[in-house]
């Protein structure tokens, strides 16, 4: 049998309980988070802003407004949207627990901590105009899914479903 592998994610700056205020002092990243068609494989400091640039096009495709931009060379379209209301964004990172606890537990090389936080995200595609049939864009439609398959079932909700399926015979 497999081990499984356990970890945290803290989404609180520091775990000595800080106010509401404090945590409203994590960076918000919104309008500078990037989803790219691509694997970018450096993870250390880049002056992203100097070498990526994005503009609006003017152009609204199925009411999405359109932005361009290019990427090593590639033009990419892309889209700014919303994380939908009851939901939140975040950029996690490995928490840094010091040399002493790394050392005795091994268990907690799997905790992370929230960097900063956003409130919209813009999406990328190669060549092609954002659309509604774009695979990130749909798999947003499944929140809506999974709450209504995760909501209790009240006796209207029943009355009506079995109201419809005698329409159907």
């Amino acid at each position: 049998m497999e081990k499984g592998t356990q970890g945290t994610i803290v989404l609180r700056r520091s775990a000595n309980g800080e106010s509401e205020e404090e945590e409203e002092q994590v960076a918000d990243l919104s309008g500078q988070v990037h989803l790219l068609p691509c694997s970018v494989k450096y993870s250390g400091p880049s002056s992203v802003s100097h070498y990526f640039k994005h503009k609006p096009t003017g152009i609204e495709s199925e009411g999405l407004k359109t932005q361009e931009a290019n990427f090593r060379g590639r033009k990419l379209q892309g889209a700014s949207i919303p994380i939908p209301n009851g939901y939140s964004g975040f950029v996690l990172g490995k928490k840094s627990l010091g040399k002493r606890k790394a050392n005795t537990s091994e268990g907690n090389s799997n905790c992370w901590e929230m960097n900063a936080k956003y409130k919209s995200i813009t999406y990328w595609n190669h060549d092609s105009l954002p659309s509604q049939d774009d695979a990130f864009l749909r798999c947003f439609h499944w929140l809506a899914v999974a709450k209504s398959m995760h909501e209790p079932a009240t006796a209207e909700d029943l009355v009506s479903a079995s109201a419809a399926l005698e329409k159907m015979k």
